[in-house]
């Protein structure tokens, strides 16, 4: 993913300062930083401070506007995005079981996960590591705003995380993707077992989530577009 990609291309040290500045009201709208002031918190120099955070700016994760005495600078979304990856690290080493709740809504697709799951290639790692057949097509679920910023969370999980790789037929090549256990909970009805299924490349931004399990998750749960639902993810079942 492309926000991936960015929060792994700065340093341990660029991304103490994006803390820094998170912690200094840029998390929830513009902090005026200068130089000098961000070197001191950081106890770095202030040509250090300088270059990290044009190092953060060139990765996508901040915006600056740049003023006489400093600069106004806002995390975005892809800055928030790796501040929750690092939360999810700490989560992971200090609590026990820890877990990610998504929110969202039933939407409908496009109809490709139909066809992509239903492929020789797939299914056979499916029944191997998943240990059953999809429903030939994915529950597709828009996430809340608040729950995009916490999807980034999922790259930290490893409890319930599978890894299905991918193959070639012929002329074709078709990519990997990773698979996370997952619960459904949609208002008093609940269906443990499912999976989110987050292909490497894909067209879908990341306010989309697809899921898959062994049945009509809409049927099993009667849902219908626009019903809510939370998916639950951290566990050997979630």
């Amino acid at each position: 993913m492309a926000e991936s990609a960015a929060a792994s291309s700065v340093s341990h040290d660029e991304l103490a300062a994006l803390k820094r500045i998170g912690l200094d009201g840029g998390l929830s709208g513009r902090a005026k930083v200068s130089c000098s002031g961000l070197a001191e918190r950081l106890d770095a120099s202030a040509q250090t401070a300088s270059r990290r955070l044009q190092r953060l700016d060139e990765a996508g994760l901040l915006d600056r506007e740049m003023l006489a005495d400093g600069q106004l600078v806002t995390l975005t979304d892809a800055g928030v995005t790796a501040l929750r990856r690092e939360y999810a690290d700490y989560r992971r080493l200090f609590e026990d079981g820890a877990t990610l709740s998504l929110n969202g809504t039933v939407t409908s697709g496009m109809g490709e996960g139909r066809h992509y799951i239903s492929l020789s290639g797939y299914m056979r790692q499916f029944r191997e590591r998943l240990g059953y057949e999809p429903f030939p097509g994915t529950l597709n679920v828009e996430l809340t705003a608040e729950s995009v910023r916490s999807r980034g969370e999922m790259d930290a999980l490893e409890t319930g995380t599978t890894r299905i790789d991918g193959w070639e037929d012929g002329d074709r090549t078709f990519g990997p993707a990773t698979c996370y256990a997952a619960r459904v909970d949609a208002d008093t009805n609940s269906y443990e077992g499912a999976h989110v299924i987050v292909p490497d490349r894909t067209h879908h931004d990341e306010t989309q989530l697809e899921l898959i399990a062994p049945v009509k998750l809409r049927d099993e749960l009667g849902l219908d577009d626009g019903d809510t639902l939370t998916v639950r993810l951290g566990g050997e079942d979630a």
